[in-house]
């Protein structure tokens, strides 16, 4: 039984034992934790266009990754963005325009690799691709679908997704999961600017965490907080 470690980027991750996983995932800057805690370079690592777009809590995460190496790198693109462009007016969209570039997959290889960024691979692929996937693995109702498509699911969850559509893996493992916006690395400037600690993809990824636990019976975690949000099985620590 092959067994992946999907490490999200809060403070403090709960680890299982090295026995009971394989291989390691990595979601943003979890890789900083990853090698604080000195485990292996992680096999993929799930980013977003965020790390790019110039907010500063996408800085911090670049920042964060210098230096660290991962052997794919999955980016993860949206084209809401472009279609709700198409009838703006040319100021707007000449306005739009920088942010634009600074989230398509070539700027964004461009600055990782200049941030000092390290990987094998490269893959591109549209953030509902994942979504869509999960059809073939969780019985879940449109609710489900339509909650994601007002709010997609985290990195830390697509990572996740990421890791099941590769089909080699038996067993899945989150550590590293809080459902806030705190980071190991840096203070979130985003907690202050909304007045929240709470992230906006917690009701996505509790849904989506309870329907493949119940549907996989694959999917455990460290996190008590996940357990009792989304009710995910606690990892047996002697597993």
């Amino acid at each position: 039984m092959a067994t992946l470690l999907i490490l999200g980027s809060k403070p403090d991750p709960v680890l299982p034992p090295a026995s009971a996983w394989d291989d390691l995932a990595c979601a943003n800057a979890s890789g900083f934790s990853a090698a604080k805690l000195g485990l292996p370079d992680p096999v993929f690592t799930v980013v977003t266009a965020i790390l790019t777009s110039g907010i500063g809590s996408g800085r911090q995460s670049m920042r964060a990754m210098r230096g660290l190496h991962t052997g794919t790198l999955h980016f993860l693109y949206s084209t809401s963005r472009k279609t709700s462009l198409r009838h703006s007016s040319p100021v707007k969209i000449l306005q739009a325009l920088p942010r634009a570039v600074r989230v398509t997959p070539a700027y964004f290889r461009w600055a990782m690799g200049r941030a000092g960024y390290h990987w094998d691979h490269f893959v591109a692929a549209e953030v509902d691709r994942y979504v869509r996937a999960t059809r073939a693995w969780c019985e879940a109702g449109e609710e489900l679908f339509e909650q994601a498509a007002r709010k997609r699911p985290s990195t830390g969850l697509t990572a996740l997704l990421i890791g099941m559509s590769l089909q080699r893996y038996d067993r899945f493992i989150l550590s590293g999961f809080s459902f806030e916006l705190t980071h190991a690395y840096a203070d979130n400037p985003e907690i202050g600017e909304r007045g929240t600690r709470e992230s906006g993809h917690t009701p996505t990824d509790i849904g989506f965490m309870q329907c493949l636990s119940s549907s996989q019976a694959n999917l455990f975690t460290t996190e008590p907080t996940v357990h009792r949000m989304a009710g995910v099985p606690l990892l047996d620590q002697g597993s």
